[in-house]
């Protein structure tokens, strides 16, 4: 995974739709295979490639540092089936501060608690905490949206046909300004507390808030790059389809036509964008607080930097 390519296909797996459907029984027995070959007491006959799934399955499923089970429609898995339908309800066109309002509280709604669940999770964080970060998300991406709207609204300049095309893409720089609150505001504690860094040999070192600032940052840029094609791309496209013959003749047809443009954006943008950045980070321990510097020999260590 020190290379794009090679964290783009470890991701292609981790957002695998068919692992939302794994039984409790086959994690179990997922888990058990790992754990069985980390101690050297493999059953005889299993191949490496039932080893890798069963590491899909894990990495897919379980948090890397609670080893807690993530809440289906919180799992990276899950981002696009779950996340398409409100891609498809930002970006309807002829929309009332009625549904602006409605579909940016969804998706923000959305967007936290895959932040919270998709968290650095070596410190505990009070319930208060998430929700006063869910507020504020949820506040500033409905500010900013409600704000742009009523904007273009006003602009007389434009024709109603240039004012519908403006509107299409006020989704993204809302969506993109309120995913950067959500990731600062859904983790700040970790700011607060720093987050735990580990040596070469997975030891804890100390709590660095440097290395959380670096987490945070990293997670925020690849929340401002993952909407830039599910909210631009679709209706660019969807402008030059509704032209078509078919599409005029068929007005019924544009909804499902939109989804499934919506559909492919997303499962196109995911996995690139989670791609950016390593989940497992690493860092130069002279970057790092003095006391975590000589606490250890290694000259770098790593970090969850969440996803």
């Amino acid at each position: 995974q020190t290379s794009f390519y090679g964290r783009f296909r470890h991701f292609l797996d981790i957002i695998d739709p068919r692992t939302l459907f794994v039984t409790e029984s086959r994690l179990k027995e997922a888990v058990q295979l790992l754990e069985d070959y980390k101690h050297g007491t493999l059953p005889p006959g299993v191949t490496n490639k039932e080893l890798w799934e069963a590491q899909k399955i894990k990495q897919a499923i379980i948090h890397p540092d609670t080893n807690e089970t993530i809440f289906m429609p919180f799992r990276m898995s899950g981002y696009i089936p779950f996340g398409t339908p409100i891609v498809v309800g930002l970006l309807l066109p002829n929309q009332t501060l009625a549904s602006t309002v409605f579909w940016q509280w969804l998706n923000q709604s959305h967007n936290a608690c895959v932040n919270y669940a998709n968290r650095n999770a070596t410190k505990p964080s009070p319930t208060s905490k998430f929700i006063q970060g869910y507020l504020g998300a949820v506040i500033s991406a409905v500010s900013i949206a409600v704000g742009l709207n009523v904007l273009v609204q006003r602009a007389n300049k434009f024709t109603p046909a240039t004012r519908l095309l403006i509107q299409r893409f006020v989704p993204f720089p809302a969506v993109a300004s309120a995913n950067i609150c959500n990731v600062v505001l859904m983790r700040h504690t970790e700011l607060e507390e720093g987050i735990d860094v580990l040596d070469n040999n997975g030891n804890i070192v100390g709590s660095s808030r440097i290395a959380a600032k670096h987490a945070l940052l990293e997670t925020a840029l690849t929340r401002v790059v993952l909407p830039m094609p599910i909210l631009v791309l679709p209706p660019i496209i969807m402008s030059i389809l509704e032209k078509t013959s078919l599409l005029r003749s068929r007005p019924r047809m544009i909804l499902p036509v939109q989804s499934l443009v919506c559909l492919a954006a997303f499962g196109l943008a995911l996995p690139l964008a989670i791609s950016l950045f390593p989940q497992m980070s690493e860092i130069e321990t002279s970057r790092l607080e003095p006391e975590i510097a000589m606490a250890t020999t290694s000259k770098t260590v790593v970090y969850n930097k969440g996803l």
